[in-house]
């Protein structure tokens, strides 16, 4: 049973969604998880997000929470145990930045991949690479962006590593390099091997699959 009435709205395959997964799991707070078709969505999705009528949302003592950075903030502020924000102003606030990074940067540039071909996927690859590089300078040698221990920031960008190493896999183009990215290569295996990241994530072959029939769609003569 969930605990305090709540409920997650969310996707099995999105980045999103995993993100709230994660939050929830880190700070060990019980939940019941509802499975959204996005082609026929709820009345429960749309009544409780009737803005933009997307996943994810969670829904906590008949309240409704959307965007998957707000709710992670909520969960962290509702939730005091296993803090995800630093508690040094600064600190909240490059953490905050790296993770506003994370979606207008590095989400529309690896998405941005997805649809293209030729040298146009070479230059969409280039951009992603740049936005990578940019996000490990944000590590400062560190092995987790929470610094000893995962936090706000990991939470929000661990998904690149699952989402790009699958593209890479499908698109055949080196995105993450661990000669040129040695500190995001070995934060992505640190933190997508951390148990309670592991337990959350989708089956590889079954989001492989997904992403393969997905770019078919954006690309219908790729193979």
């Amino acid at each position: 049973m969930a605990g305090d009435g709540v409920k997650l709205l969310g996707y099995w395959a999105s980045p999103f969604s995993l993100r709230v997964k994660w939050a929830l799991k880190l700070k060990g707070v019980e939940y019941e998880y509802q499975e959204e078709d996005l082609k026929n969505k709820s009345p429960l999705l749309l009544r409780s997000n009737p803005v933009n009528k997307q996943i994810p949302v969670l829904l906590h003592n008949g309240k409704s929470i959307a965007e998957s950075l707000a709710i992670i903030e909520y969960i962290d502020d509702v939730w005091k145990q296993n803090p995800l924000l630093p508690q040094d102003p600064y600190e909240r606030a490059k953490a905050r930045f790296w993770a506003k990074f994370v979606d207008e940067k590095c989400m529309p540039a690896l998405w941005g991949i997805f649809s293209k071909v030729g040298e146009e996927l070479e230059k969409s690859a280039n951009e992603a690479r740049e936005h990578l590089r940019t996000l490990e300078s944000g590590l400062d040698g560190k092995c987790y962006f929470g610094d000893t221990k995962i936090g706000f920031t990991d939470v929000a960008a661990a998904w690149i590593g699952r989402w790009a190493g699958i593209e890479q896999e499908i698109v055949e183009i080196k995105l993450i390099d661990e000669e040129t990215m040695p500190l995001l290569a070995a934060w992505f295996h640190n933190v997508l091997e951390h148990p309670n990241m592991k337990e959350c994530m989708p089956p590889h072959d079954k989001l492989f699959k997904h992403m393969k029939d997905l770019r078919k769609t954006l690309v219908p003569a790729n193979d």
